[in-house]
């Protein structure tokens, strides 16, 4: 399934950081909680809107991260139980059928709840089969994490390649993030070497259909060159 950088005739991969949830909540009266609740709602109309981009044969999104682990341990736990029931709605997602999208579930398996990796399991078990489109939900997941780990199994492995060591071996086309912060964050540094970058004023909860629309047309405007 891998593509390189010279033939994208495979389609568009797309990576998503979505940000801003907490500052979303903080300008409306809202608590932190709700800010995440009304982000994973608008993560799941995220992925409809991709199903109906036919050149969108990849989506990766930065669901959560290891430095998220580090804030207090009543929103993590809160964050735990949000990802388990979006996860579970996957499962029985009519589009994941229709559309035959193929799951993954990327990250830190370690420090995963193990109700967390139950629902993985089932995820891949029930996707496995599908080709036509890639969601790739990054959970515990950090850039850096994920390169130390493919040095690891290229040292194992002397003729691996590193990229093929990856989380996610295919390359990024384009990386959106919300919340009007201009940085990656540690995600995906290596996979988003030629990515086109577009950063959205709005926090994630207020992005909408329209400005998803708004950012493919922008990207489709691009001269990409590819370092040449």
């Amino acid at each position: 399934m891998a593509y390189d950088v010279k033939n994208r005739s495979k389609g568009i991969h797309i990576g998503l950081i979505p940000d801003g949830n907490r500052r979303y909540a903080l300008e409306n009266g809202k608590s932190t909680i709700q800010g995440h609740l009304e982000g994973a709602k608008k993560i799941e109309e995220f992925i409809d809107w991709c199903g109906d981009y036919p050149e969108i044969r990849m989506v990766s999104i930065f669901a959560l991260s290891t430095e998220n682990l580090d804030r207090p341990k009543d929103e993590v736990e809160a964050l735990w139980r949000i990802y388990r029931n979006e996860l579970k709605k996957l499962l029985s997602k009519p589009e994941i059928k229709e559309d035959r999208i193929r799951v993954r579930v990327l990250g830190n398996r370690g420090v995963w709840r193990p109700d967390v990796k139950d629902i993985v399991k089932e995820l891949y078990y029930s996707t496995k089969s599908y080709s036509k489109m890639f969601l790739n939900i990054m959970l515990a997941y950090g850039s850096k994490f994920e390169i130390n780990q493919a040095v690891k199994e290229v040292i194992r492995k002397p003729f691996e390649k590193l990229d093929k060591a990856l989380y996610v071996k295919e390359p990024l086309d384009l990386v959106i993030r919300t919340g009007n912060q201009h940085r990656l964050s540690n995600f995906m540094l290596y996979q988003a070497s030629y990515a086109e970058i577009y950063f959205s004023e709005k926090m994630w909860p207020e992005f909408t259909r329209k400005d998803f629309d708004k950012v493919m047309r922008w990207y489709h405007e691009q001269h990409r060159k590819f370092g040449k």
